[in-house]
């Protein structure tokens, strides 16, 4: 009945405008610099931090998402790739972030200074945070790093952008006032003079961020994925440095957050990782987001490519009871089936010599007796809660 295929890439006509790359951006490299070299307005990179540690997906089960377990030679070779694909992805007046905490931030600043130039290094962003436990031997280590480098000192930057109002907390020494105009302010003299502040004047943020907090276990961003940026975080980087319809990327997609904070702020994007976490992760983001922000019906289609084909590794009988209707079949979620799959969607599959999956309906965090409709001739594409694919054609 079902003919399992292989399939080089998904088409999603919901999502948001944009490219999710299941690969090792080395392998994607040529491939995007062809496509997007010299046009990405922001590149944005949260790498393994040399940890030693293997960090887990967190959704009912515990599934490893990645290794950060690389010797110090190949850190070096994997980051000096990255940052020279940055460079070339990169428009004259882009901007890189690097991501990163105490235990690289001197080795990168030293990379990156290197491969882009001293004089293209902007700011050390000092993001500091609250969370976590409490070292008495030492000062705990409360902040990562994001080195900042602007291809050319023409790179966009708008601070407007990422601006909050003073607002009317309580400011010592300071006189309330209200203006001709009804604007609220606080005034001091000093040597003869006033100087007025206003509640809605806008404040710009330093080079310490220290109003954005790590993500709680329980916070509605949370995907399961552990090192999981907040979206604060990527809205004030992606603001800042670029306008509606740029296009942003990050070579280390892991939850797509910067892929999601993109769409929801009329950005293109482009997000690559080779994690099957980060592939379930982000695609399933995408389109909750969309259904959720009420995007579905509008034509914002994303596409994932992966360097290699596809092919199946789950068994439908599993996961659904499968009736035969006119024409067709009907897939509904068996009692356990639930917990065990992360997304469904019935479409069709391109011609060519590298076909692709294009979706038209979808399943997201299905039920119990949940159903999909499926037609002959057309492809059911399945994605389990611990990562594993697969693609099946009714015949």
């Amino acid at each position: 009945m079902f003919t399992s295929v292989r399939l080089f890439g998904e088409r999603h006509s919901v999502g948001g405008m944009g490219r999710v790359c299941f690969s090792r951006f080395e392998d994607a490299a040529e491939g995007l610099i062809k496509d997007f070299g010299g046009s990405v307005r922001t590149v944005y990179m949260d790498p393994p931090f040399g940890t030693g540690s293997v960090f887990e997906y967190r959704d009912g089960r515990h599934t490893v998402a990645y290794s950060d377990r690389l010797s110090d030679a190949e850190m070096a070779e994997m980051m000096r790739s990255a940052v020279t694909l940055a460079k070339a992805l990169l428009a004259p007046d882009g901007t890189l972030f690097v991501h990163v905490d105490h235990r690289l931030s001197a080795r990168l600043r030293m990379l990156c200074d290197e491969i882009l130039g001293e004089k293209c290094f902007t700011n050390e962003i000092i993001w500091t945070y609250k969370s976590g436990g409490r070292s008495k031997k030492a000062f705990s280590k409360k902040h990562d790093t994001l080195l900042m480098y602007r291809m050319s000192p023409r790179a966009y930057f708008n601070i407007a952008a990422i601006g909050v109002p003073r607002g009317p907390h309580r400011r010592n020494h300071m006189k309330r006032g209200i203006a001709d105009d009804g604007r609220v302010y606080y005034s001091i003299r000093s040597n003869g003079r006033e100087y007025r502040y206003y509640e809605d004047d806008l404040v710009f943020p330093s080079d310490v961020w220290d109003d954005i907090e790590h993500l709680h276990q329980r916070d509605p961003e949370r995907t399961g994925f552990v090192t999981q940026k907040p979206e604060a975080l990527l809205r004030r980087v992606i603001l800042a440095c670029s306008t509606e319809g740029d296009t942003v990327a990050d070579l280390f997609g892991g939850s797509g957050t910067t892929a999601a904070v993109a769409v929801k702020e009329g950005r293109r994007f482009i997000t690559v990782d080779r994690g099957e976490i980060s592939l379930m992760v982000t695609r399933r983001r995408l389109l909750e987001q969309s259904a959720r922000l009420g995007m579905f019906g509008t034509a914002k289609p994303f596409e994932v490519s992966y360097f290699e084909p596809q092919g199946c590794d789950m068994e439908l009988h599993d996961i659904f009871d499968i009736t035969h209707e006119d024409g067709g079949v009907c897939l509904a979620v068996k009692r356990g089936g639930a917990e065990r799959l992360s997304y469904a969607a019935a479409g069709t599959m391109t011609d060519g010599n590298a076909p692709v999956f294009v979706a038209e309906s979808y399943m997201l965090r299905p039920k119990e007796n949940a159903r999909i409709y499926l037609r002959r001739g057309c492809v059911l594409h399945v994605a389990g809660s611990d990562a594993q694919n697969g693609f099946f054609q009714l015949d």
